[in-house]
């Protein structure tokens, strides 16, 4: 399906048939806002469900890979090269965090016949001026580069938005790489907006300036 701008009711209804994602509308109207939706091109055969602790390798593979392609020009190649290496800790790390999550920590994977190709992870705030129990943070968002442009993104971040509204929180968070303009992109067209915080974050042995972005999930009382 080609790519369109559409009014709430349409898009919500697309998602149904696209994305086979039935409770967004539903999630947002319960926090009492109809926000305007990207635009979607959705994979007509992508589905998403619940992490398991034996996706961890792939979930992995999905991290370590995107980061490879995304950041080939903002990082150095050689820390890049050198996450294929570290992907039995990345695994085991991923293994560990899914199998203790407790709600209102998710992860959720994209799959797409019947290959895992994107994966997302939310939670309470982490920012130390942040009200964890008020504030949901996106913790991660990837999709595999051989997937891009087919609307596993957008499907991943409808219901992210979707479970962060769910779980209560009023606002959500994310932190990005500021020269990660692709991401950028995405996540402005998603609806989120840049709220002037920055921080210096260690990357391997360089430090990367990261920006934060916020979204209103539902006016306050």
């Amino acid at each position: 399906m080609s790519s369109q701008r559409l009014d709430f009711a349409t898009r919500e209804a697309h998602l149904r048939s696209c994305c086979h994602l039935a409770t967004i509308g539903d999630e947002f109207r319960r926090c009492g806002r109809t926000p305007d939706l990207p635009t979607y091109r959705c994979a007509v055969t992508v589905s998403i469900r619940d992490a398991r602790p034996d996706d961890a390798e792939e979930i992995a593979k999905v991290h370590v890979e995107t980061w490879q392609s995304a950041y080939r020009d903002i990082l150095p190649a050689e820390f890049l090269c050198g996450l294929s290496a570290n992907l039995d800790r990345r695994t085991d790390w991923w293994r560990e965090q899914i199998g203790s999550a407790q709600p209102p920590r998710h992860t959720f994977v994209a799959v797409d016949d019947g290959e895992l190709v994107g994966f997302a992870d939310i939670g309470p705030s982490r920012g130390s001026d942040a009200d964890p129990l008020r504030v949901g943070e996106l913790n991660a968002i990837y999709v595999l580069p051989s997937a891009w442009g087919r609307g596993v993104g957008q499907a991943l971040m409808a219901e992210t938005i979707a479970r962060l509204c769910a779980a209560g929180f009023n606002l959500a968070t994310l932190w990005v790489l500021e020269g990660n303009h692709r991401a950028r992109r995405f996540y402005e067209a998603a609806g989120w907006d840049a709220d002037g915080s920055v921080k210096d974050e260690a990357i391997g042995d360089v430090v990367g300036r990261e920006v934060r972005y916020r979204m209103e999930l539902k006016d306050e009382l």
